[in-house]
């Protein structure tokens, strides 16, 4: 069979070789110059650091199929993020821990007598959270929520915190002990040699075929027996129903000579300080040594319609919107949709992989059986 895969990113690639290894001809085409989507990373020509063009991607799973899977085709390093934040003069590490919580209030408190204390300044009257203000107020109390998430969340995400849902704060973990490590996954790494050469790994098949700065055009299923689309789920459809919102991001680059700030990344709390964070990237490659850096302001806003989409905003607006494209979707023979865009979700790397692998297996065998195709393998 004859496949077309759109985009070249970890939802395509992936099914893609899934595809090629059980005989198949897959044909990739990608929009852009280069391959891995917005995990593509690149060596800085000035500098020789390994800089990741579309933001960091720390790469974290407790699903061991999946790493495996990436370390089969790039060594993974270890690496541990570390987050630090800048807010009311002071640098503090998050996700808040007990040193953030000691550091910030001026005590010396154990585990027990901090778990106590920040319950007490807890708004309990909230009984059950709706809003992210509300999440926040309910288990860190305004003093925390005001120096770390009020003024970092309204520039991130372009409006108040009472407007954006409790869930988004519900991945944001509070630890009573020391551990600074952002991420609690088993695995936890970065790729060798960057994501692009991992994803050049995956996709190095004699059945894979692949085109860069190559458009698609919905005349171009005619060509193939299945169409898998990892490109914006309304754009498919020419936008005709209206847009569905996403946020982007504006990078500011700089270089220093030396080390800028001694991390990967500093978040900055205050709604004064424009950007949201400061990425020094050579901080991501920690195995690797370099007297120049490059570091990156990041800026976010609303996402205009010639921007790179990166997070989807997933309010009632836009629910009602993605459920119409959906149905639309439904509709489409031969076409599947995959990946953060074509679902329209946030979607961290290794989920973004486990679904490719399944929707993959899941194809084959329906394709087997010679049952109907979804347009969706995955919940929208």
């Amino acid at each position: 069979m004859k496949f077309l895969l759109v985009g070249a990113g970890f939802s395509g690639a992936v099914i893609g070789r899934e595809l090629a290894e059980k005989g198949h001809s897959v044909t990739i085409i990608d929009a852009r110059p280069h391959i891995a989507g917005n995990c593509h990373t690149e060596r800085d020509g000035e500098t020789g650091v390994m800089v990741h063009a579309y933001g960091p991607h720390i790469f974290h799973t407790d699903d061991q199929e999946v790493w495996e899977y990436v370390n089969r085709f790039m060594p993974f390093k270890p690496y541990v993020n570390r987050v630090k934040a800048t807010t009311q003069g002071q640098v503090f590490s998050l996700p808040i821990n007990l040193h953030t919580i000691n550091q910030f209030f001026g005590e010396t408190m154990r585990p027990d007598e901090a778990r106590e204390f920040i319950e007490s300044k807890a708004d309990t009257s909230i009984k059950d959270p709706q809003t992210f203000e509300e999440q926040a107020l309910r288990f860190v109390g305004r003093d925390l929520y005001e120096a770390f998430f009020k003024g970092y969340t309204q520039k991130q995400w372009g409006c108040h915190p009472s407007e954006l849902p409790a869930r988004i704060l519900k991945r944001l973990p509070v630890r009573f002990n020391y551990n600074d490590n952002y991420f609690f996954h088993r695995f936890q790494g970065m790729p060798e040699e960057g994501y692009t050469k991992l994803v050049e790994g995956i996709l190095d098949h004699p059945n894979i075929t692949v085109h860069l700065n190559t458009r698609f055009t919905r005349d171009q299923v005619d060509d193939y027996d299945h169409v898998f689309f990892s490109g914006p789920l309304d754009g498919f459809f020419g936008y005709e129903l209206g847009r569905l919102g996403y946020r982007t991001l504006d990078f500011e680059r700089f270089t220093y000579e030396g080390d800028y700030q001694g991390c990967a990344v500093m978040n900055y709390g205050e709604e004064s300080v424009p950007y949201t964070r400061i990425t020094e990237h050579k901080h991501f490659s920690p195995w690797e040594e370099h007297e120049g850096s490059v570091c990156y302001r990041e800026y976010s806003r609303a996402c205009g319609e010639d921007d790179i989409p990166y997070y989807p905003i997933r309010l009632v607006n836009e629910k009602a919107l993605l459920a119409d494209y959906v149905a639309k979707a439904r509709e489409v023979e031969k076409v599947t949709f995959v990946g953060r865009l074509g679902t329209y979700r946030y979607l961290d790397m290794d989920v973004t992989i486990r679904e490719a692998l399944d929707t993959a297996r899941a194809f084959l065998e329906k394709q087997a059986l010679d049952e109907p195709i979804p347009a969706f393998f995955v919940q929208t």
